[in-house]
């Protein structure tokens, strides 16, 4: 994070030691509606977090990376605005349904009161989209698993500043990751299936028990995953983000969960094993 921000994250890094997160045996209540975001996180904490994002001004810097202005947009009511190219276009299921001005807009807070974001990715490699600066594209899918749809904002880089420019509603069996998404909406809810969809091993990383500042590693077989499993097992709603255009379309999922000013990332690797999505390996 680039230094214009070191005060902005400090103070929210300060609220974030607040929120209860960790590895507990405490599963969230599903989310599934625009309205509830997530039962992960305190909203007044979050609330708070955002107020001090919206009133410190925006530096120019933060259009470089997307991650720097997203955060700025999702929280601060007048910059979203300004960011948005009205007219915008709404499109369903591949056709243009309508276009919504200024006055229709609602203040949209993303992840922001869920605490965290995901990223559904191919391969360890794509990581480094999110530091490339040369990205000009990104897409936030906003993914309803119960509801089977996914809502997509559409954002581009237009004269050097990040703006969103249409929405997409789409069935979820027409999203890239939609075999997965389907295996996950049931994973994510039912431990019982937890433990079918593992692997024979599954190499692990958690923290130890004994030692708040060290993790422990090993190899853990299906019978043992409810005492190791992450605490936090995203469901109902899920906010995916995609830099860039070009996505592969492979046998392996890594589903990294990332906190939002208090260090926390996980990460889930899947793979397709005999057309079955196996749980392979799990930091959390």
């Amino acid at each position: 994070m680039r230094k214009e921000f070191a005060l902005v994250f400090l103070l929210m890094l300060v609220s974030a030691m607040l929120i209860p997160y960790g590895c507990t045996d405490k599963k969230p209540e599903p989310t599934d509606t625009t309205q509830a975001d997530s039962a992960f996180v305190d909203t007044t904490v979050m609330d708070s977090t955002e107020n001090v994002i919206a009133e410190t001004p925006m530096p120019k810097a933060a259009d470089e990376l997307f991650d720097d202005f997203i955060f700025n947009f999702a929280a601060n009511r007048k910059l979203q605005q300004s960011r948005i190219v009205f007219p915008l276009p709404i499109y369903r299921d591949g056709k243009m349904e309508k276009k919504m001005n200024k006055q229709q807009w609602k203040m949209e807070h993303f992840f922001m009161r869920q605490g965290y974001y995901t990223l559904i990715l191919d391969n360890q490699k794509q990581k480094d989209r999110v530091k490339d600066t040369a990205v000009n594209h990104v897409a936030i899918e906003k993914i309803f698993l119960k509801k089977e749809t996914v809502q997509t904002y559409i954002f581009n880089k237009i004269n050097g500043e990040w703006k969103m420019t249409a929405i997409h509603y789409q069935p979820l069996a027409k999203n890239r990751n939609a075999n997965f998404l389907k295996f996950y909406n049931h994973f994510s809810t039912d431990s019982a299936f937890q433990v079918q969809s593992m692997a024979g091993e599954v190499e692990f990383t958690a923290p130890d028990p004994e030692d708040d500042f060290s993790t422990i590693s090993g190899v853990i077989v299906p019978r043992q995953w409810l005492d190791f499993r992450p605490g936090i097992i995203p469901s109902g709603l899920l906010y995916n983000v995609l830099y860039g255009r070009q996505y592969e379309n492979s046998d392996r999922r890594i589903l990294v969960i990332r906190g939002i000013a208090n260090g926390l990332e996980m990460e889930m690797t899947f793979r397709r094993i005999g057309g079955h999505w196996k749980l392979i390996e799990f930091n959390s």
